[in-house]
């Protein structure tokens, strides 16, 4: 059961119906979440931003993936996980990084999962990384950058993960088929 209000273009506040018109245009779809995050047309906007800023970022299609999924699993979001399993495929991200990240097991590629556990690390000590964390990270071959977009990517998965965690977003229909639950983890 939904506990927040899900907007369309006709019922959202004057301030959101442009942006989901964009989402509209998009994805040709509203996204569930877009329609929960319409309530407040300045959390759509920033979500909106925050992730065309993260799309943007030094990270490629795969380090993306990393980070959204290693955030969306670790806060446990049954609505992020399935989108974004559906987004890597439509990106092209190799099956096999998805299913690691869903069943939070280690990457094959050691830069990539040099990239999970620095974004997991971030996100369970809230910021607080040590140097030698900091200094095992660059080793992988990423740069200060690297740690300043991962909180970047932090900053949008935590609007959309505790929204959804609040409002019980429905999956969207596309989506459906990549469901996924924590207690269902095959680790």
């Amino acid at each position: 059961m939904t506990t927040l209000k899900i907007h369309n273009i006709e019922t959202a506040p004057e301030g959101s119906k442009a942006l989901l018109e964009n989402s509209q245009k998009s994805f040709g779809m509203i996204p569930g979440l877009h329609g929960v995050l319409a309530s407040s047309p300045q959390i759509l906007k920033a979500y909106q931003t925050l992730h065309e800023l993260f799309t943007q970022s030094s990270f490629n299609e795969d380090e993306l993936t990393v980070v959204w999924q290693a955030i969306n699993v670790e806060h446990a979001c049954h609505y992020c996980v399935p989108a974004h399993t559906g987004i890597a495929k439509m990106m092209k991200v190799d099956d096999n990084i998805t299913e690691a990240l869903r069943n939070e097991t280690p990457l094959e590629d050691s830069k990539l999962e040099a990239l999970r556990t620095m974004t997991l690390t971030i996100v369970r000590n809230r910021g607080n990384v040590t140097e030698e964390e900091l200094n095992t990270f660059y080793a992988a071959g990423y740069e200060e950058k690297h740690v300043l977009d991962i909180i970047l990517g932090l900053s949008q998965k935590t609007i959309s993960n505790y929204t959804n965690h609040i409002a019980n977003t429905p999956v969207d229909g596309a989506f459906e088929k990549f469901a996924w639950s924590k207690e269902n983890v095959v680790s």
